[in-house]
């Protein structure tokens, strides 16, 4: 049986981890969940797994917890950011599912790797800001990473038919990655309307069911340009070698060209679970509870190159990508205040891409950064970007 930790057990990857495990419970024992301050959904999650260990990084949420089952049930609440620190280097788990999303799991990523725990991570954000710490420390504690989210999952799934040693994908053979995007709900709105885009309009995406910040971020297509980055550096390739596809109807997550000009594609219904859950059991599969495939149901499959006039925020990506150093981090931090900021109705749509633009302009690039050069970045950039959004009209 498999010992799993999920950091962020109540958002949507969490909640869809949980919905697995319940369907295999031969297979798989919670001993610790995490949330940030959803104490009723983590005391639902706590009622029905019982974990050992939960942490909750709000204080005032964790005495709230703490008071509510003090006297029914035995467990370890941990506080605050040390708290969820401690739960993601818990010794006895087999695997930490990192679902927290954002800058916050760049710090629990790097501890869970530097205790020896095998990590699934969906939190593409941590690549982003920290890549090369997150990779070289993998290396070091000899700990496996397995990607949760939809495309890199897709692409790893690929590669399981090209690997050396049972293990390493064998890069020399990849010709490159073709990485999909639904668009998001605007991809035929005409340019000239966007600039009229409401929150609701953003939040309803036409193929998945996800959080706020993920579906804006598929909405300007961020989320795919930070799966450039995000895909280049744990499969070790070129910039040159990740591309982007426009596929309308979310059926092929991605796909693998070799340098035969062979093509390996994974498909599949849009579920969470079914990422979600190669992760936990890999490397075999297992019945999953997700809707199947009709290929008979399916008449045509649609793609197109994106249009950057549309997606200004992929070409920030590619821009980032190019530059590295420290641009990434704060490429991704930006977008978690701008895209904050549209969520509270401070700022329009456009003016998403159009922060970004002024704030990676104005950043000096520390190239291979240290940790401390990568928050210290970060902190710059959220100061920068609120300045920048304080400024928009």
């Amino acid at each position: 049986m498999k010992r799993i930790v999920i950091l962020g057990s109540t958002g949507s990857v969490g909640q869809n981890a949980l919905s697995v495990v319940a369907a295999h419970p031969d297979e798989f024992e919670i001993v610790g969940l995490s949330t940030n301050q959803s104490i009723e959904k983590l005391e639902t999650q706590i009622q029905q797994f019982r974990p050992r260990v939960v942490a909750v990084a709000n204080p005032c949420s964790a005495k709230q917890l703490n008071d509510k089952l003090k006297d029914t049930i035995d467990l370890d609440i941990l506080v605050g950011q040390d708290g969820i620190i401690a739960l993601a280097e818990m010794t006895d788990a087999d695997l930490i599912l990192e679902g927290m999303g954002g800058s916050i799991g760049l710090i629990p990523t790097l501890s869970a790797i530097k205790a020896g725990n095998d990590l699934a991570f969906v939190n593409k954000e941590v690549l982003v800001m920290g890549g090369s710490l997150v990779l070289e420390a993998a290396k070091k504690n000899n700990v496996q990473l397995l990607p949760v989210d939809s495309e890199i999952s897709a692409v790893f799934q690929c590669l399981q038919t090209s690997l050396k040693n049972d293990e390493i994908p064998c890069k020399e053979e990849i010709n490159r990655l073709i990485l999909t995007a639904s668009g998001g709900p605007f991809r035929d709105t005409p340019l000239s309307e966007l600039s009229h885009v409401t929150l609701e309009q953003a939040l309803k995406h036409p193929n998945w069911n996800m959080g706020k910040k993920i579906t804006i971020d598929s909405a300007t297509m961020m989320n795919k340009g930070l799966e450039i980055i995000e895909a280049k550096l744990f499969f070790d390739l070129e910039l040159s070698q990740v591309e982007v596809l426009i596929h309308a109807e979310s059926i092929i997550h991605s796909m693998v060209e070799f340098i035969d000009g062979s093509i390996l594609a994974q498909l599949g219904v849009a579920d969470m679970r079914v990422p979600i859950q190669y992760a936990l059991t890999y490397p075999k599969r297992l019945p999953n509870p997700a809707p199947r495939l009709d290929f008979s149901q399916i008449q045509e499959l649609h793609f197109a190159q994106p249009d950057f006039s549309r997606f200004p925020c992929l070409k920030h990506a590619y821009t980032a990508a190019e530059v590295g150093g420290t641009l990434p981090a704060v490429l991704s931090i930006a977008d978690e205040v701008a895209v904050d900021a549209f969520l509270k109705r401070q700022i329009g749509f456009v003016d998403i891409p159009r922060v970004l633009d002024q704030v990676l302009n104005a950043h000096i690039v520390i190239h291979e950064p240290s940790l401390d050069d990568i928050l210290t970045s970060v902190h710059w950039a959220e100061i920068t970007t609120k300045e920048k959004i304080s400024h928009v009209t």
